[in-house]
């Protein structure tokens, strides 16, 4: 396994100009990282589905400055300048020199786009820190060429993680572990590792994504994190999240969807609760998430179907069903939770493989 030294870069050469581009997805955790120590590193391990249709992709240019005194880039978002990003992407580039030393010797022009709504109220961090990441690795794979697949991925999502903590379960698999843990074997807290053991009954998962509220979040992330600190449940929700990985991972591997309901909503209800118990405390939901968690209680309990839901650390909802349950589940949702959403909006999405390389 990788350590933290084997990812700084050395014996490498010199290039004079070169793009790359690459795609990324989100993904949302079933069982839910919410603190975090010094470097990115989590409190607890998480486990997530990677998405497929809501990602970023991200042109990187790369030219030769013929010095090495600091950063020099160019950001763009969709064509277009996004002063509002630079001090992100260099806190990121400041992080991560140390094991990419190469990049100061370069003007990086960085042009992204995601593929869904910048402002739907889905958060964008991790997609666009992996796809950043991706090319860059590119990029070191470019000046040195005798890196292994294996050690690309592994460094891609360890630098990712430096960007934003889930975008390491952004890279590559259908269904990432993060985070040291006894049961899954290669599990580090440095960087994302694939959960390839799965029923076939999750291979195909969907997602449809509810947009309640679009709006900026109510609390950023590392807030909400930094909110873990001293937090009268931590320790306890901390074990709860090694406990309900371990069941989680039984259950991937069986194909036991009633028990995949119960940890996957107790972990969204547990991660809202500990913003709830936080000092200062936030309620992320809206009211009309809880309307919809209502009306999938009434529908999952009236017709026996295995639909349930998720959450991050806002107000969407995310509905997870089997694909074989797709039609039923859908026309519910156009009948009953589309008035629930901002302006009707949805997305439909589904478990994908990761990063993509673009050409």
């Amino acid at each position: 396994m990788f350590s933290e030294k084997d990812f700084i870069a050395s014996n490498y050469t010199t290039i004079e100009n070169a793009n790359f581009q690459w795609s990324a997805p989100s993904n949302i955790a079933l069982v839910k990282y919410w603190g975090k120590k010094d470097n990115q590193i989590p409190a607890n391990p998480s486990i997530s589905f990677t998405l497929n249709n809501c990602k970023t992709i991200t042109l990187l240019s790369v030219v030769n400055k013929g010095d090495v005194n600091d950063f020099s880039f160019d950001l763009l978002f969709e064509g277009k300048p996004k002063e509002s990003f630079r001090p992100k992407i260099q806190k990121f580039l400041e992080r991560i020199v140390v094991y990419c030393p190469y990049l100061k010797q370069y003007h990086l022009t960085i042009d992204t786009e995601n593929t869904f709504p910048h402002s739907s109220g889905i958060a964008s961090s991790a997609s666009g820190m992996a796809a950043l990441a991706m090319n860059i690795m590119s990029l070191e794979k470019e000046i040195c060429p005798s890196i292994s697949e294996d050690y690309f991925y592994t460094k891609a999502s360890f630098l990712a993680r430096l960007g934003s903590g889930s975008a390491c379960r952004s890279v590559k698999g259908q269904v990432v572990v993060w985070g040291n843990h006894a049961e899954v074997l290669g599990s580090s807290d440095l960087f994302g590792v694939d959960f390839d053991a799965m029923h076939e009954v999750f291979q195909n998962y969907q997602d449809t994504i509810l947009l309640v509220d679009k709006g900026e979040k109510q609390v950023s992330s590392t807030v909400g994190h930094d909110l873990m600190h001293n937090h009268p449940f931590a320790e306890k929700r901390f074990e709860q999240a090694h406990e309900n990985l371990s069941s989680i991972k039984e259950i991937l591997i069986s194909g036991d969807i009633p028990e995949f309901v119960k940890v996957v909503e107790s972990e969204a209800l547990t991660l809202h609760a500990m913003m709830m118990t936080s000092m200062p405390y936030f309620i992320l939901m809206k009211p009309n998430t809880l309307e919809i968690i209502n009306k999938i209680w009434s529908f999952r309990n009236e017709t026996a179907i295995p639909v349930c839901f998720t959450l991050d650390a806002g107000a969407n909802v995310h509905v997870l069903y089997p694909e074989n349950v797709k039609e039923i589940v859908l026309q519910f949702i156009k009948n009953e939770l589309v008035g629930f959403c901002q302006n009707g909006q949805y997305i439909c999405d589904q478990i994908g493989q990761g990063a993509n390389q673009l050409k």
